[in-house]
């Protein structure tokens, strides 16, 4: 899988923003040996889904499927979560999975 990246056009906003979060959230942080980035996008996937960041998850969606977790990992994983972070919280990341699947034919 390719590197991680803050979109190229928040750079004319945002520089600083883009730089770190190139070289230290994916270029550091997501590289750690101590988590696979599989394991990273599971943790990644859960933590915006309960607290719902439902502008960065469909992103992280693309991310975990591409870092080998499956349409059902996921769904299952944000049906237990629901009972810890809220059922608006699962719906809404799990319409939005749904959405990423059906775009990807998976």
């Amino acid at each position: 899988m390719p590197k991680q990246s803050a979109p190229k056009e928040l750079e004319v906003i945002a520089p600083k923003l883009v730089e770190v979060t190139n070289e230290v959230l994916f270029g550091d942080v997501w590289e750690r040996p101590g988590l696979s980035p599989r394991d990273r996008s599971l943790v990644t996937v859960s933590v915006l889904a309960a607290l719902y960041r439902s502008e960065q998850l469909p992103y992280h969606l693309g991310v975990a499927l591409e870092n080998g977790l499956s349409v059902e990992e996921l769904s299952e994983a944000i049906t237990h979560l629901a009972f810890y972070a809220g059922w608006p919280n699962a719906m809404t990341a799990i319409s939005l999975l749904k959405k990423l699947a059906d775009e990807r034919g998976v």
